[in-house]
């Protein structure tokens, strides 16, 4: 019996210590047609362009960074404008679901661009 109480004890605390050392992540998204829309008409612009210094689709060491922010401190950037990013990141119509969904959308999405 004192094995099951050391091991009620010591699990709780590994996985709190097994969860500091991971990195935060997003899970992968599909858009809806009309987040794929809205997208094209705005985040692409920026977010899958090279020339722009946005972070890029796909781009994981980007994103990473941004992520450990949490993701409702990135809806909010993308909503009320962050560094050379207009609120709205040229969205008029978005609502924070649209950001969300289109964050994960960009910081998960597998292209060449990964691990620059």
């Amino acid at each position: 019996m004192q094995l099951t109480k050391k091991i009620s004890i010591a699990a709780p605390i590994f996985l709190m210590l097994t969860a500091c050392g991971s990195k935060p992540a997003l899970a992968p998204v599909t858009l809806t047609e009309q987040q794929n829309k809205l997208f094209q008409q705005s985040c692409q612009t920026c977010h899958a362009n090279a020339a722009s210094p946005a972070p890029q689709m796909g781009d994981i060491n980007a994103w990473e960074k941004r992520i450990e922010k949490g993701l409702p401190v990135l809806v909010q950037n993308a909503m009320q404008g962050f560094n050379a990013m207009p609120a709205g990141g040229l969205c008029t119509i978005c609502t924070p679901e649209d950001f969300e969904a289109m964050i994960r959308y960009m910081a998960t999405a597998q292209t060449s661009t990964q691990n620059k």
